[in-house]
């Protein structure tokens, strides 16, 4: 789980600016594909609605025109999020808010938000019912933990950050390395599957909760939330701002919801969080398209 998420963006400073540039990631020179048809509804009518994004990259976001999905467009590969994940995440958004964020601080940040969701899921998990969990982009386990033992769950972590993971495993949870679009459960099954604030990031949204689906226990669970990416937007005024590198996809409820749909999940409950930026769900596995 990115603990930026759960901070509103801000207009750049020149002080900010400074210490992104210190950073020395240029997204011009990484790998990127076009992408020609939209991830939601296969449309291929899109508009430009940013040529920059909040940390002042050159990027351009495009909306499509039948669905009103936005997206990156170029798209950065899948072999070069990794390599950005691997090296430069952290770093830059330590530079974006003026703090140092890493495996360490991520894990003070997520224990207010592990305690939200197990009340959150309190009504749906009480009743004991449901013995496995997967929690993806798991981050150093904090989250997985928390649900876990509440819950009586036995949880995997998987997460594409080799340090995190393994700060999770260090908890006793299982782990595995890499992202849920590569990821081959074979057989198994989860009872619980937790997409905690990493939606944003997947590179193929409508393909990670089709493979969700499948995994899903019949009688499972899904947690998701997503960034509204029109909130930010709204508070500067620029929707750049609500633009990031590091979010493939910039989501809102309709978009979220039709996602969630097409894939097959039946949201039981939804809610808007108290700092007006995350919406999230509580869904159970429906029909498969």
């Amino acid at each position: 789980m990115p603990a930026d998420d759960r901070e509103a963006a801000v207009v750049l400073s020149a002080e900010a600016r400074e210490r992104i540039a210190a950073v020395s990631f240029d997204p011009e020179a990484i790998a990127k594909q076009p992408v020609e048809a939209c991830n939601l509804c296969g449309g291929s009518e899109f508009e430009t609605v940013a040529e920059e994004d909040r940390y002042g990259f050159p990027l351009t976001a495009d909306r499509c025109a039948r669905c009103g999905l936005v997206f990156l467009n170029p798209m950065p590969t899948a072999e070069a999020y990794a390599d950005f994940y691997r090296h430069v995440y952290r770093p830059l958004v330590s530079a974006y808010h003026g703090r140092t964020i890493d495996a360490e601080t991520v894990e003070r940040d997520q224990v207010e938000y592990a305690e939200e969701l197990v009340a959150a899921l309190e009504p749906f998990l009480a009743d004991g019912r449901r013995s496995t969990l997967l929690d993806v982009g798991g981050s150093t386990g904090v989250v997985a933990e928390a649900v876990a033992r509440r819950f009586g769950l036995v949880a995997t972590v998987l997460d594409p950050a080799p340090d995190e993971a393994e700060r999770a495993a260090a908890r006793g949870l299982e782990t595995v390395v890499g992202t849920i679009e590569a990821y081959d459960p074979g057989e198994r099954r989860f009872d619980v599957v937790l997409l905690c604030q990493t939606i944003d990031h997947l590179l193929d949204v409508a393909g990670s909760l089709a493979k969700l689906r499948h995994l899903i226990a019949e009688d499972g669970l899904l947690f998701v939330d997503i960034v509204d990416f029109r909130v930010p937007w709204r508070r500067t005024g620029n929707v750049a701002d609500a633009i990031k590198v590091d979010h493939p996809y910039s989501l809102t409820p309709a978009t979220a919801e039709a996602f969630l749909a097409r894939a097959g999940f039946r949201p039981l409950h939804v809610e808007r969080a108290a700092d007006g930026l995350h919406v999230s769900y509580v869904c159970e596995p429906g029909e498969l398209s």
